[in-house]
């Protein structure tokens, strides 16, 4: 018997197909904490993700930050932008290279960081109480792993 495409249904199923799993959870996961740094910060998803660069790591170039976050310097440069209007960061020039902007997190910034961290962590940990403490080790692992981060 040959097999034509109309003959039977598709056996290809989309609600598992990774990519497709991937970007719902992310969508979905994300809401909650969007709504936070969206609603109750006015920050858009640029602007939040460089905020928590600077806060980890406490001094960082633009470049640094692109590199890290994986987004196109036009993003983080107006995003930086945007924070620096909003008093949350600074920028000063590297001594012995004109060229290069250190940036650090004002105290105004600083304090922003870590009330949103703290919500973040709190988020977390309700989005991992869906699993058991293995399988969220594993997923967060499997998911650095998709994501080249291992």
């Amino acid at each position: 018997m040959t097999h034509h495409e109309n003959d039977e249904k598709d056996e290809f199923d989309l609600r598992n197909f990774l990519p497709f799993l991937l970007n719902q959870a992310a969508e979905e996961s994300a809401l909650e904490f969007q709504r936070v740094y969206k609603n109750r910060y006015g920050l858009l998803r640029t602007e939040w993700r460089v905020l928590f660069h600077l806060g980890n790591y406490g001094e960082l170039t633009a470049k640094d930050i692109g590199l890290q976050a994986k987004t196109h310097k036009t993003k983080i440069s107006r995003a930086v932008h945007k924070l620096e209007q909003r008093r949350y960061l600074k920028r000063e020039r590297d001594e012995r290279d004109r060229r290069v902007e250190r940036l650090t997190l004002t105290p105004a910034g600083q304090t922003v960081y870590r009330e949103l961290r703290s919500f973040a962590e709190e988020y977390d940990a309700r989005l991992t109480a869906k699993f058991t403490m293995g399988e969220a080790a594993l997923l967060r692992m499997m998911l650095r792993r998709l994501a080249g981060m291992e």
